[in-house]
């Protein structure tokens, strides 16, 4: 018995960037009959009240979910009858200054220029930088298309990590690759939703979609929890209901 099941967002729950489906948001409402649950993952506040929060039914007991955007550099709960920030850490001006130059220089480097692109690549979300290869509006098929096996964006990951000594530089979604301060990653984000929680690690699953060495949730496999590697949501969908049929 597990009291509490953490899930990545997209490609786990969702498409890239996509709101829960009806399906998922159901799943999820029967989840939490049964355990707490967190999502973690790179987006910010405002994509997660678009892909989650805002998605879920009205039967799911929403006092026990802890959504946890940039990588679990901040936590939103449910209380007093709306969603309230526990706390939110964040760059300074300087930190997001040096970022931003190593981006371009390392993609001039590199030399991973897309011929189109949709909308803006690089995205401030205070606690966290994230560059999108396609930009933040691009469609699925194409991002699905342009990184499958994240050869190129490990490329990206290998030289930003020379030029940014000392910060956390990890890939996620389909295209992007996001840097928070050293040390900030899913296994510190699981830590500090431990400590807010008093749920304790060996209490904890987590779900994701990279589950494997600089895929951006294989910090909860060495941070020693219990995981399972998905697919895809249906994949999730799947084990979603396996755990309930077990918990209950």
């Amino acid at each position: 018995m597990k009291e509490l099941i953490a899930f990545d967002l997209d490609g786990t729950l969702a498409e890239s960037k996509q709101p829960l489906g009806e399906a998922m948001g159901e799943a999820l409402a029967d989840l939490l009959d049964v355990a707490h649950v967190a999502v973690i993952s790179g987006g910010d506040w405002p994509q997660f009240d678009k892909q989650v929060a805002s998605r879920l039914p009205a039967r799911a007991d929403v006092t026990r979910l802890w959504l946890m955007p940039t990588t679990g550099t901040k936590l939103f709960t449910w209380r007093d009858g709306g969603w309230k920030p526990v706390y939110a850490e964040l760059f300074d001006d300087g930190q997001k200054g040096a970022i931003l130059e190593a981006f371009d220089a390392s993609l001039e480097a590199t030399g991973f220029v897309p011929e189109q692109t949709w909308g803006e690549r690089i995205e401030d979300r205070g606690s966290q930088i994230t560059f999108s290869a396609l930009g933040q509006q691009a469609p699925i098929h194409a991002k699905e298309g342009w990184d499958p096996d994240f050869a190129k964006r490990k490329i990206i990951q290998a030289d930003l990590r020379d030029r940014l000594p000392g910060l956390s530089i990890n890939m996620g979604g389909a295209t992007s690759i996001d840097i928070t301060r050293e040390g900030v990653d899913k296994a510190y984000g699981l830590k500090k939703l431990r400590d807010a929680s008093g749920i304790a690690l060996d209490a904890m699953m987590f779900i994701g979609d990279a589950i494997f060495p600089g895929g951006n949730d294989y910090p909860a496999k060495e941070l020693g929890l219990d995981t399972v590697k998905v697919r895809d949501p249906e994949e999730t969908l799947s084990v979603i209901a396996a755990i309930v049929a077990c918990q209950k």
